[in-house]
């Protein structure tokens, strides 16, 4: 890891060059150098610059090429490129972003401005660069959870109810949860769907599957699950990926429940109003199944406690539920919920954390 951000300058004049790097070394940057197209190409793979400043008109290979083979490259696609270019034309910007600029300088550079617009891609290309180190740590132990999620599938076939309990605590211990989360949660999910209507071999289904819900928190860092204070907002980002890790992870099964599971994980954090996460989705574009989740694990969250929280009562957790109608949650859920309270209290006394002591299976049914 190198002591200083590296800038690659990219001009065809010398005199260019020369003063944007008198700007940038006092500031505390090391500067490469590139007097055309291809060499910018060929330094830019060898150095891996944490920003390119890159001239538009250079003989040979122009700047949008450059541009364009930086971002097609799996490798270097995520640095930061700056256009610095005499062109003012609002169809000149347009091609440099379409190429892939992430923003422009025009000549004569401003000293302020370079400053300012340098200093924040560096920040940029680094948090990148930490995100793909991530992902790429992330994508090996999923490959290798998922390994072993199918291949205890196959052994089960349609599955056994103690096994995948056994499996998505895997990912509960890391966020402080319990065995009684669990099946509070899917059991809550169960009786929801049972309400609304849906069919007995989908509502199994949804018992099955609820547990998985927050598989993808194996992919969070404990030092952010844990956490007892406000997340960062960088924090915050990674955390609200759990959704996605979630959905990867169980992506692709030919077995009903687990792809309940996989839509479940991904969505049972969007709002009726579409200020949720990951993707936004608004009202009934959100499927029933992670609406359904949404509302029973808010419920298991508010009547539990959590690092960062203590446990609200039965009547607080009613009350924010009813202030949630419509923005957070699907209004005929909440109807839903407040028609068996009685039955979601049963679930909550029988799988209370003190009361679990083994792996039981959902009873919803009675089986």
């Amino acid at each position: 890891m190198r002591e200083k951000p590296l800038i690659l300058v990219a001009d065809d004049e010398e005199r260019n060059i020369r003063l944007i790097e008198a700007m940038l070394l006092p500031m505390g940057y090391d500067i490469a150098i590139a007097q055309n197209g291809r060499q910018a190409l060929e330094k830019v793979k060898e150095l891996f610059p944490d920003v390119v400043l890159l001239d538009i008109m250079m003989p040979g290979m122009d700047g949008y090429e450059v541009a364009r083979r930086i971002r097609k490259d799996q490798y270097t696609r995520i640095i930061p490129i700056v256009m610095i270019t005499n062109l003012g034309d609002v169809k000149d910007r347009v091609n440099a972003l379409e190429a892939g600029a992430d923003d422009f300088l025009s000549k004569p550079v401003e000293k302020l401005e370079l400053m300012a617009r340098v200093g924040s891609l560096v920040k940029v290309k680094a948090y990148n660069v930490h995100l793909r180190n991530y992902q790429e740590k992330l994508e090996s132990e999923v490959n290798q959870r998922t390994g072993q999620l199918k291949a205890a599938l196959k052994k089960i076939k349609e599955a056994s109810h103690e096994t995948i309990y056994r499996l998505c605590r895997a990912a509960e211990y890391k966020d402080d949860n319990t065995a009684g989360h669990i099946h509070r949660v899917s059991n809550y999910a169960a009786l929801l769907a049972i309400k609304l209507g849906l069919r007995k071999k989908t509502t199994e289904s949804i018992l099955l599957a609820a547990p998985m819900h927050d598989v993808g928190k194996i992919g969070v860092p404990d030092h952010i699950l844990q956490k007892p204070g406000k997340l960062t907002p960088d924090e915050w980002v990674i955390m609200k990926m759990h959704t996605v890790f979630g959905s990867k992870i169980l992506e692709g099964s030919h077995v009903g429940y687990i792809r309940f599971a996989e839509v479940i994980a991904l969505t049972h954090h969007e709002k009726w109003d579409g200020s949720g996460y990951p993707l936004g989705l608004k009202g009934d574009k959100i499927p029933l199944v992670g609406r359904i989740m949404a509302m029973a694990d808010v419920f298991d969250a508010l009547t539990s406690k959590r690092p960062y929280k203590k446990a609200f009562s039965v009547e607080k957790s009613f009350e924010i539920i009813k202030q949630g109608r419509e923005n957070h949650f699907d209004p005929d859920i909440v109807d839903a919920f407040f028609s068996i309270t009685d039955q979601i209290l049963d679930v909550k006394e029988k799988y209370a954390d003190d009361e679990i002591n083994i792996i039981p299976k959902p009873n919803v049914f009675g089986t």
